[in-house]
Parts: C-alpha cells; sequence; structure tokens
C-alpha cells in the first residue's frame, strides 16, 4: 500500500484520468472528492463489497435454459 500526506484542496492522480481530492478535515473524518470518468464506477467499499456477495449470489443460483423456456412457455 502506498501512503501518501496531502492537506485540504491538494490531490494526487490515479493514471491519467482519476483525480482524487481532500475536501476537508475535520476531527477523525476526511472528505474526498473524486473525479473520474462516466464509465469509472465508484463505490464506498462496504457497497462494493455487497455488490460482488449479491453477484456471487445470483451467479450461483442461475436458472437453466429449460427452466426459463417453461416460464415462458417457449
Amino acid at each position: 500500500m502506498l501512503a501518501l500526506s496531502r492537506k485540504t484542496n491538494e490531490s494526487i492522480m490515479l493514471g491519467n484520468d482519476i483525480e482524487v481530492t481532500v475536501l476537508e478535515i475535520k476531527g477523525d473524518q476526511v472528505k474526498i472528492g473524486v473525479t473520474a470518468p462516466k464509465s469509472v464506477a465508484i463505490f464506498r467499499k462496504e457497497i462494493y463489497l455487497q455488490i460482488q456477495e449479491e453477484n456471487k449470489k445470483a451467479a450461483e443460483n442461475q436458472v437453466d435454459r429449460d427452466t426459463i423456456e417453461k416460464l415462458f412457455k417457449i
């Protein structure tokens, strides 16, 4: 892990097109802003992990083609 020190209104760049800026430091909280292309998904880690878990569950519960055809009477 790379650890960097930044002050309010200072940024770091991730690659060529993602900028992370420290917006505010208040007590033990840091507010950050992320500027990135719309094609880059940005989530809080706990939300990202929930999405991954739901995707894993959905993949485990895939329905076979015969069941889908019966449901839609194809």
